[in-house]
């Protein structure tokens, strides 16, 4: 088999990847993997074990239409990660959002539909729901996105979700809630503050940090997309939750901890525009048609997550989101230092 996964040099990509490489995905331990990777700020090919014998990776836009129709031919299905992420990047500039996530999830599933691929899982996000006050979203709720990053993935579902109906692609969609783990990329919340604590730099929290996110470790979600590349329905949208919900404050909290840092390095800035206040996914779809289970209870594999930034500093220790205080920063950077969400 030949899988083509597009966006993999990312946080969830890769650990995609790895899994498969590895041999953890029962009857794909032959599989050869594709790599398509435009490599923008939060790809690192050091995620992926380049040398490995089924693996290729190739650098390449996933707009880039005549590099699809040349690359796809003789794969047999693609999942698609590739997409712009931050949330506070999208609130500055929202084109490059547009681009990749809208018009590169078009191009993609076009060139699938030229070169015979009989398979896609798009992978997207919870935010697309918007925000929910009280209970959790099934599939069938509405789609009401409040930042840009959130409107281009939930355009980007809605063109997937149009091959199936129009062109009768064999397509699934994959709506996540928040991810954390190894190799996330810093502008993260829990990347983000676990780094700066353990250099004992001040973190800051939107709002009075009483934001709720469910978080799921990205080994579970992997797990998740697995099920619904081998088993997931045609023109199905599958929520993939970790069950585990949290205020920003109770993470800050718990990382402060983790961390041994002491509470005064907790701060709060103005909260950012339409800054959503609730995700809660119901997964019951996946969890009884699919048997998905989430296995990593969210303390576990925070204090995991934690310890292996604490031994990888290599990782992070030059990024602009842990210079010390104090150190030039751009007026662009300041506007996206951080990012309460959790997916890429």
């Amino acid at each position: 088999m030949r899988l083509l996964v597009t966006g993999a040099a990312g946080f969830i990509g890769s650990h995609y990847v790895r899994t498969l490489l590895d041999g953890d995905r029962p009857g794909f331990t032959d599989t050869r993997v594709t790599v398509l990777d435009a490599l923008t700020y939060a790809g690192d090919r050091t995620n992926l074990p380049e040398r490995h014998p089924r693996l290729t990776f190739v650098h390449g836009d996933i707009c880039d239409l005549p590099l699809l129709l040349d690359l796809l031919p003789g794969h047999d299905a693609v999942v698609h990660f590739a997409a712009e992420s931050h949330v506070d990047r999208s609130l500055v500039d929202a084109s490059a959002f547009i681009r990749a996530n809208v018009t590169g999830t078009e191009a993609l599933l076009h060139a699938c539909l030229r070169t015979g691929v009989q398979r896609v899982v798009h992978v997207s996000t919870d935010e697309v729901y918007g925000s929910i006050e009280r209970g959790s979203w099934t599939e069938e709720w509405p789609l009401v996105p409040n930042s840009p990053y959130a409107a281009s993935k939930a355009a980007s579902d809605l063109v997937a979700l149009s091959y199936v109906r129009s062109h009768g692609l064999d397509l699934s969609v994959t709506r996540c809630s928040n991810n954390y783990g190894p190799y996330q990329h810093v502008e993260k919340l829990i990347p983000a503050f676990t780094t700066r604590l353990l250099e004992r730099q001040p973190v800051p929290l939107y709002g009075d940090g009483s934001h709720s996110r469910e978080w799921v470790h990205v080994s579970d979600h992997c797990d998740g997309v697995h099920l619904v590349l081998t088993r997931g329905r045609s023109g199905e949208v599958y929520n993939i939750g970790g069950g585990d919900e949290r205020t920003n404050r109770d993470v800050a909290g718990a990382l402060l901890d983790l961390c041994g840092a002491p509470p005064t390095l907790l701060g709060y800035v103005a909260d950012r525009k339409g800054h959503d206040q609730r995700y809660s996914l119901d997964d019951t779809k996946i969890r009884e048609q699919l048997g998905y289970a989430p296995r990593i209870a969210f303390a576990d594999g925070l204090a995991q997550t934690v310890a292996w930034y604490r031994e990888h500093p290599e990782r992070w220790r030059h990024s602009p989101h842990t210079r010390p205080v104090g150190a030039a920063v751009s007026t662009a950077e300041q506007g996206r230092a951080f990012d309460n969400t959790g997916t890429r």
